[in-house]
């Protein structure tokens, strides 16, 4: 095997995860495939020490700080697909090259499926947000649009009404909500708008327009939207990890061990509890998991 493990990714969980085993003495590399979900982001919030600091630099002193150790190797290129082998996996990556490690860490992350509404893919992480903890705060007190119907809508709508009373949730259709949820938004003062959104536009001065079909428009200081998500990569798929019940996560054992034996995943990838904090926390305890299994295969007890 060329390497001890070989971690699929290269923002918080994969760096976090590098810098693990880099003290832990393993021969590592790392692959980065480019730039991570929350990069339209201004600034990254919720990392003890780290609040507000832009994503880049987050994981530019995250580089910065795996230089001491030299078992570690950040490479530019993807991996184009995993298999296990004897002795551990096998790589074929998107720049010609083979490799091989005995131990995989997948944190290759999530794609968000963007409704098709122009201005939304536009606007994403710089006025479209998904979460209330990374963006709640610099918005309280003002006029919200919450983008998202049923279930999903209902609590996105009941959470953000705490940090911005009286938003608006438009459903871009038929709401989906039952009697007794459209009781609780109405004590909350949340009004619901089923007419669909057609743009969203944004002015200068940072303020955005929801304009909905009927001709109507909000203007407001942010939106916050839950959308689907999937795999960034099908690796986990093709390694035969197991997933979460609804198909989207990959399924690990809370300390990043997969269904496979040998393949771990951190990170957004695991779990809808996506928060750069908590990946980097996710990749330091698969890395360690990952370290200690090693340990104690190598181990050969005398007699």
């Amino acid at each position: 095997m060329n390497f001890d493990t070989i971690i699929i990714g290269a923002s918080n969980a994969g760096l976090s995860a590098a810098l693990t085993l880099g003290r832990s003495r393993r021969r590592v590399l790392v692959l980065d495939g480019g730039a991570p979900r929350n990069a339209p982001a201004a600034h990254a919030h919720n990392f003890f020490t780290r609040d507000g600091t832009p994503p880049a630099e987050l994981l530019r002193l995250g580089r910065e700080q795996l230089q001491p150790y030299d078992g570690v190797e950040i490479r530019t290129t993807l991996a184009q697909t995993a298999r296990a082998v004897p002795g551990g996996f096998a790589l074929e990556l998107t720049d010609g090259t083979a490799v091989t490690a005995r131990t995989l860490l997948l944190a290759t992350g999530v794609l968000d499926v963007l409704p098709a509404i122009p201005g939304f893919r536009e606007l994403w992480g710089r006025g479209v947000y998904h979460c209330p903890y990374c963006h709640g705060w610099e918005v309280r007190d003002q006029p919200l649009v919450l983008y998202g119907r049923g279930a999903a809508g209902f609590h996105l709508a009941v959470l953000l009404h705490h940090w911005a009373p009286g938003p608006v949730l438009c459903t871009d259709g038929p709401a989906e909500l039952d009697a007794a949820q459209l009781v609780t938004l109405g004590q909350l003062g949340i009004r619901v708008v089923e007419t669909p959104v057609t743009a969203l536009n944004s002015a200068p001065t940072g303020e955005l327009t929801v304009a909905f079909a009927d001709e109507s428009r909000l203007a407001v200081a942010a939106v916050f939207a839950r959308v689907p998500q999937q795999q960034r990569t099908d690796l986990a798929a093709q390694l035969g990890c197991a997933f979460t019940d609804d198909g989207i996560y990959v399924q690990t054992n809370g300390m990043g061990l997969t269904s496979v034996p040998g393949v771990y995943a951190a990170g957004d990838l695991t779990s809808p509890f996506q928060q750069v904090v908590a990946a980097a926390a996710a990749g330091m305890g698969a890395a360690a998991m990952l370290n200690s299994t090693l340990i104690f295969q190598d181990y050969a007890p005398a007699g």
